[in-house]
């Protein structure tokens, strides 16, 4: 019973793939189909789609917000073409469902927003990064494409964790006050590379971690698995480096998520003591090195010290203000909410907002969607959480029976997933698009995994046949 409902909640019981068969859109839609066949340009438009989001993904750290958008709108574009033109086998999936209906809640917040040009200019942001994931879940269906991809990322991530450790050594000028002045670490520098603040920089480089670590299994050779091992370390240094309390315990949530996940695959090739023992002892010997770092590095556990003064450290009694100040927000539209977008916030919350604590955000990602889009707001996401992690242990299960290297891939995403949204419970950072494009990445190469139910009925009964 259990069973059942679960895979009524997560769509994994419909056949997505048979939409089209019913469809009156895809009958109107076969002449540009037709047109497309005879196209050399579109033949390659999986391939193109990559040259785009290639672009999006080495420029992101270095270029403007607004030239982001530009490329990003590019994308949309190319998105639209190929979706309209193509056969639409195979590109529906529960996580496209769900991303289409908390986008729809986030239309409905916007037409009844209080503030509605404020909330058209948030909804047009969201719109775009949800176009930019539907082109990313097309592309990545490719292996080949999906590890390039990636490959760009972490090319593109090295050199903004090399310059951040730069930083480190030589010194960066605090754009803003990052650290309670009473402290001792006032002094001390926290790094924020090309991006400008260090707890977006921790944001940044949590899919360089999860994905370094992941490409050490997936690349061949001792060559690449040596840069798999070098990429990890310098964006780990460099993440660690940014001193952001919230980036860190995303980062140990990523690290104990990923080594889970890992022992998981890896044991049908271990022996009966490694079966039984490989995780307590990963995991006792991660928690001895945590514990170590705070017990016996100054600086980390002075740090971490801050995270229980409660409202004696400045950052802490700032954000529980600005906390207190959104809470009030949501009661006063707890339902649908004041519209998507950092402009709406601002517009609605200095309403609401204690003397000297002025804000951009609420802080916490959870928050942000309650004032976005209330209860509905949260409802969405939570299930397009949800789905998006049980389409993943279902395909990580399938991949796992034939040890496919590119599960590593999907473990990775999982793992960093979980540490954005362990961040994200006392940062907003997904307002900029150097980490909201991350996080749809994640979300897009999730559903690139997706097997509808005719492909896995054919898989298995040529695996049982074999």
């Amino acid at each position: 019973m259990f069973n059942t409902a679960l895979q009524r909640v997560t769509l994994s019981r419909f056949a997505l793939d048979q939409w089209r068969q019913v469809s009156l859109l895809h009958r109107l839609l076969s002449p540009l189909r037709q047109w497309r066949q005879g196209s050399w340009l579109l033949q390659w438009g999986d391939a193109i789609g990559w040259v785009f989001l290639a672009i999006v993904f080495a420029l992101a750290p270095y270029v403007s917000t607004a030239l982001i958008g530009v490329l990003m709108v590019a994308c949309a574009g190319l998105w639209l073409l190929l979706t309209v033109s193509d056969q639409a086998e195979g590109w529906l999936t529960p996580v496209h469902v769900v991303v289409t209906v908390y986008w729809g809640v986030m239309v409905l917040a916007t037409a009844l927003s209080p503030v509605k040009s404020a909330a058209l200019v948030g909804l047009v942001k969201l719109t775009l990064n949800l176009l930019l994931f539907m082109l990313m879940a097309r592309v990545l269906r490719r292996p080949n494409l999906r590890s390039a991809l990636i490959l760009v990322y972490l090319a593109t991530a090295a050199i903004v964790s090399v310059y951040g450790i730069r930083q480190y050594y030589f010194g960066a000028e605090a754009l803003a006050t990052w650290s309670d002045p009473e402290t001792n670490l006032s002094q001390s520098t926290r790094v924020y590379s090309y991006l400008g603040n260090p707890n977006l920089l921790a944001g940044y480089l949590m899919p360089a971690v999860g994905f370094s670590a992941a490409a050490f299994f997936v690349w061949p050779k001792w060559v690449p698995k040596g840069l798999a091992v070098v990429l990890w370390g310098i964006s780990s240094v460099c993440l660690i480096l940014t001193r952001s309390r919230g980036g860190w315990l995303g980062f140990v949530a990523l690290s104990f998520v990923l080594m889970v996940l890992l022992v998981y695959w890896l044991n049908p090739l271990s022996t009966a003591f490694w079966r039984r023992w490989a995780l307590p002892l990963l995991l006792g010997a991660s928690a001895a090195v945590v514990v170590a770092a705070v017990l016996f590095v100054p600086s980390v556990q002075e740090r971490v010290l801050t995270m229980f003064a409660g409202r004696e450290d400045s950052s802490n009694n700032f954000r529980i203000n600005v906390w207190e100040s959104v809470v009030n927000m949501i009661r006063a539209r707890p339902i649908i909410g004041i519209g998507p977008g950092n402009e709406a916030f601002n517009k609605v919350y200095p309403l609401f907002q204690k003397p000297n604590y002025t804000a951009l955000s609420a802080y916490s990602i959870y928050l942000e969607t309650a004032v976005e889009a209330g209860i509905l707001g949260i409802l969405s996401f939570a299930w397009l959480i949800g789905v998006s992690f049980y389409q993943s242990w279902v395909q990580i299960n399938r991949l796992r029976q034939r040890l496919e290297p590119q599960g590593y891939w999907l473990m990775a995403a999982i793992a960093v997933q979980i540490g954005l949204l362990v961040q994200g419970a006392v940062d907003t950072i997904w307002y900029r698009p150097q980490v909201s494009t991350l996080w749809w990445l994640l979300m897009a190469l999730i559903a690139s995994y997706y097997v509808s139910l005719r492909e896995k009925y054919r898989t298995d009964s040529l695996t049982d046949a074999a």
